[in-house]
């Protein structure tokens, strides 16, 4: 199979439409921010450890959780039943039937495309990610909130949210593969742009359903996106390291 490699002479004789003002060299997002942003996700989750340890958060906590549920009975999460349905089906998509669906879904395209090496680096960033979710909640063992009733089930504890930790990893490692093999800037933009408002939905939607306390979403957040920038700058440094050849895909980010 014939490889499309958008080297710079194909930007060159690419349309001006092709090519982003802002993205002309194909190499956004910028690796400073990826750097902060790893490093950063990685701190706000260790000072949350900290915080949730010393009970500094317990406060805040309780009232997030309770300013969203009917003070009169506390079974009754605010709004109509129509949102709280709705609340219960969106937070399935950082679940895990429906996130190894899609990343089965996504290892079979890169299979079928021969790109041997995105197939392989996807596989490892979402099972090293999801591992260490899943490790951290054993190691922590914080109990799930028993403030207000739980309109969903759950099975392990509750630091950190590993919906809010693999929902936003998987989504956003998922982008980040994936817009390795668009060459147009504002189609990127729209994919990671969904894949962060689907993190914070997924997020948002376990403290709604009662079943994690709001710093248990806060550290999720931070540890995916810790992650997620992390293996995105594994791409670039993996893609640099084979001078441009494209093993991850065209972008040089």
């Amino acid at each position: 199979m014939t490889r499309t490699d958008f080297s710079s002479t194909d930007r060159q004789t690419r349309p001006a439409s092709a090519i982003s003002r802002l993205d002309p060299n194909h190499n956004h997002p910028p690796i400073a921010v990826l750097w902060a942003l790893s490093i950063g996700g990685f701190a706000l989750f260790a000072l949350l450890a900290v915080a949730i340890q010393n009970g500094w958060t317990d406060a805040i906590d309780r009232s997030v959780l309770l300013s969203l549920r009917n003070p009169a009975n506390l079974s009754d999460a605010w709004g109509p039943p129509w949102f709280e349905e709705t609340a219960a089906e969106l937070t399935a998509l950082g679940g895990y039937p429906i996130l190894v669906t899609v990343a089965i879904a996504a290892l079979g395209v890169l299979g079928l495309l021969r790109e041997r090496a995105a197939t392989i680096f996807l596989a490892v960033a979402l099972a090293g990610g999801t591992a260490l979710s899943s490790g951290l909640k054993l190691v922590f063992e914080r109990p799930r909130p028993e403030l207000v009733d739980h309109l969903d089930k759950t099975f392990t504890s509750s630091f950190p949210s590993g919906h809010a930790t693999v929902g936003t990893l998987a989504w956003l490692t998922l982008a980040a593969v994936a817009i390795r093999f668009v060459p147009r800037h504002s189609v990127r933009v729209f994919i990671v742009s969904a894949a962060i408002v689907l993190a914070i939905v997924i997020g948002a939607s376990r403290v709604y359903l009662g079943v994690h306390w709001p710093s248990d979403v806060l550290a999720g957040w931070s540890l995916g996106i810790g992650w997620a920038s992390l293996c995105w700058l594994a791409a670039h440094y993996l893609s640099r390291g084979s001078a441009g050849s494209g093993d991850l895909g065209h972008s040089k980010t």
